[in-house]
């Protein structure tokens, strides 16, 4: 896959103001600092196109990026962080359940988790509210490069255990560094559209 074109085409709050296509839109959630920002840049291969910041909790909007023009990453705002108040992490939820129910375009939802750590609560409860509106779900697990080859299988085990994975569910690897999980995330992509 290659990507020529990248902009983003709308910010938005609430339902109205979502771009008014039938493009496919592929959804990103994740914990505030699990690196979504990097995860998009990375595939789109630009260096700050989504802006990434030293504190968690930046992103506070739905995010729509055009991509080729051809299709929509969707980034939205982690949960998690402790210093956003309840009522706005409530806020955020309730934002990303309304984008949830009104979009036929959702093709796939990458759920980004921390590699270097067991799946939190949050990451739980977020997989199974997806799974409750029968998504199709792609797990990244994001900073692989930080965990030691030998800790690794150990990892998957935690990871498949704690969000109790089937056998055919599998997850990618991925690492803004080495760039691994990159041509997965490509491959996937491009059998959606």
């Amino acid at each position: 896959m290659q990507i020529n074109d990248v902009k983003l085409e709308s910010i938005a709050v609430r339902t109205s103001q979502y771009p008014q296509t039938n493009l496919p839109e592929f959804l990103i959630v994740g914990k505030s600092n699990v690196g979504k920002s990097s995860f998009i840049n990375t595939i789109i291969n630009r260096k700050n196109f989504a802006h990434t910041s030293s504190k968690p909790g930046k992103t506070q909007t739905l995010n729509f990026y055009l991509i080729n023009n051809a299709f929509y990453f969707v980034d939205v705002p982690g949960y998690g962080y402790a210093a956003v108040s309840q009522g706005r992490q409530k806020k955020f939820g309730m934002m990303i359940e309304d984008y949830i129910k009104s979009r036929d375009s959702l093709k796939c939802v990458f759920l980004l988790i921390d590699y270097r750590h067991k799946p939190s609560e949050d990451d739980c409860l977020m997989y199974d509210f997806l799974k409750y509106y029968n998504l199709n779900i792609k797990i990244i697990a994001t900073k692989y490069d930080k965990v030691k080859k030998s800790a690794r299988e150990k990892q998957n085990k935690i990871i498949k255990d704690t969000l109790k994975l089937k056998e055919e569910e599998q997850f990618i690897t991925f690492s803004t560094i080495t760039k691994k999980g990159k041509d997965e995330v490509y491959e996937l992509i491009t059998n959606l559209l």
